[in-house]
């Protein structure tokens, strides 16, 4: 069972009670392909990302974060968006945790490792652009994408 749901402007949704500032990176390799990783949490595809741990920056975090869950090294290249809708909600049926977003998606490129799954990514796979719009995600993922791959001059700020 999924331990993680996402709601977008849900009435029947629990109330937030938890802000927790997060990176996402859109990993892009030497061929122009995106890293992504089906997540275990709620079976949807995404680029890496998490939340910031105490003592790191949120460029570390976003390192970091790639490096756990995909297996790849990354140099972060840029910044797409700051993403904060307070009407999406990430709820961890775990523990009761209620999350408004609150994601900055960097740019990187690989700089090594090899794509391996981890305990929070049942398969990484490097998608070539054309391919992203296959896969299952949640709508605030694929709003992000979309925010990359409209190749704005400046970052969204939302």
């Amino acid at each position: 069972m999924s331990s993680r749901i996402d709601h977008y402007d849900d009435p029947t949704a629990p109330p937030a009670n938890s802000l927790v500032p997060s990176a996402n990176v859109i990993v892009v390799d030497d061929r122009g392909r995106v890293l992504v990783i089906h997540r275990t949490d709620n079976d949807n595809w995404a680029v890496p990302g998490g939340a910031m741990d105490l003592g790191e920056s949120l460029v570390e975090c976003a390192v970091r974060e790639t490096f756990e869950e995909t297996g790849v090294h990354c140099e972060i290249t840029g910044l797409v968006g700051i993403f904060t809708d307070p009407k999406h909600l990430i709820e961890y049926t775990s523990d009761g945790e209620v999350r408004q977003e609150f994601s900055v998606l960097f740019t990187a490129r690989a700089v090594g490792g090899e794509p391996t799954p981890s305990s929070e990514s049942r398969e990484v796979l490097w998608v070539g652009r054309d391919g992203l719009a296959s896969l299952t995600m949640d709508r605030s993922m694929r709003f992000r994408l979309g925010r990359w791959l409209a190749d704005e001059p400046q970052p969204y700020l939302g």
